[in-house]
């Protein structure tokens, strides 16, 4: 049995960003395995076959694969931020779900066959809604960043990316500091450490 975690991951995917952060943030030592998920490691579909990261292997052999759950995980072995009493579980569940279909609809609008400006306003109606928060807090879950900008920042961020011009200037002005803020952390550039893929018979 290992002495740590295994965590299966994919540097770019927002639910990974997000599942890192919150490890690094508690201290948990962990090993990445950083994968190609179009060529998904036997190992990483034996622990969990829906195939998706990322995935938290835990010492037991117990796989978590949804990344809130992994944040959470983690942050109950060490919390030094303070992050679980002060996460909004509404929110998040909001944004991962709502927000999530608009994200997908605007970035991906010839797969889903939609109008991508419908599903960018509607995700633009959303962030007003973070705004209106942020003007009273400088972070979702008060003065300082918590749970809720954690697990929403990387799908904010790919929201921005779709037409960076048009977020510069349309998207509301605390949701862009707070974004610009949560992207030049020294926690989202240990996050997004370019690591090699793993394979198989590797450590």
């Amino acid at each position: 049995m290992r002495d740590s975690p295994i965590l299966y991951s994919f540097r770019r995917c927002p639910y990974a960003m997000r599942a890192r952060m919150a490890l690094l943030t508690s201290g948990k030592i962990y090993t990445h395995r950083e994968v190609l998920l179009r060529d998904k490691p036997a190992a990483m579909l034996a622990a969990s076959p829906k195939g998706t990261v990322p995935i938290l292997v835990l010492a037991d052999g117990t796989a978590i694969d949804e990344s809130v759950d992994i944040m959470h995980w983690a942050l109950s072995q060490h919390d030094p931020e303070d992050w679980l009493p002060r996460a909004d579980t509404e929110l998040v569940a909001k944004f991962d779900s709502v927000f999530k279909h608009h994200l997908d609809r605007y970035k991906y609008a010839g797969r889903y066959e939609v109008d991508p400006l419908h599903h960018r306003a509607a995700g633009l109606a959303m962030l007003a809604e973070l705004d209106e928060r942020l003007k009273e807090q400088d972070y979702l879950d008060g003065a300082t960043r918590g749970f809720s900008d954690i697990a929403l920042f990387p799908f904010v961020r790919q929201f921005a990316g779709v037409d960076a011009q048009w977020f510069a200037v349309n998207a509301p002005e605390r949701v862009c500091e707070w974004l610009a803020i949560l992207v030049a952390s020294e926690l989202f550039e240990q996050a997004m450490v370019k690591i090699a893929p793993w394979s198989e018979g590797q450590s």
